[in-house]
C-alpha cells in the first residue's frame, strides 16, 4: 500500500493510502483540493497537475510525450510536473510527497 502525502495550495496536507489506480483518482477520492480530473484520467485536461517533490523525480520518472503535450498548455509548469492521472498508486514510492500545481 502507497501513501502519498498531497500538499494543496492553501499548505493543507492529505495523506492518503491506495493499492491500485491511479494516483489521481485517490486524489479525487480523497477530496484533494485542486485536483478535479475533469477528463477521468485519459490525460486531456491537466486538472489533476502535481509537482513531484524533487527527491522523488528520480523513482517517478518523467512525464510520457502525450503528458508533456499536455503540460505545455498550463502555466504553473516546472521541471517536476506531472499529471497525477498518469502515476499509478501501485508503482510510486511509498511516502510519496505532491504538490497541487494550482
Amino acid at each position: 500500500m502507497a501513501k502519498i502525502t498531497f500538499i494543496t495550495g492553501s499548505g493543507e496536507l492529505i495523506v492518503a493510502k491506495g493499492t491500485s489506480g491511479s494516483v489521481m483518482e485517490l486524489a479525487v477520492k480523497n477530496k484533494v483540493k485542486g485536483i478535479d480530473g475533469d477528463c477521468g484520467g485519459v490525460c486531456s485536461c491537466a486538472t489533476c497537475h502535481v509537482h513531484v517533490n524533487e527527491e522523488f523525480w528520480d523513482a517517478v520518472g518523467e512525464p510520457g510525450e502525450l503528458e508533456k503535450d499536455m503540460l505545455e498548455f498550463d502555466d504553473n509548469v516546472n521541471k517536476y510536473s506531472r499529471l497525477s492521472c498518469q502515476l499509478k498508486v501501485n508503482e510510486v514510492p511509498d511516502g510519496l510527497i505532491l504538490k497541487v500545481a494550482r
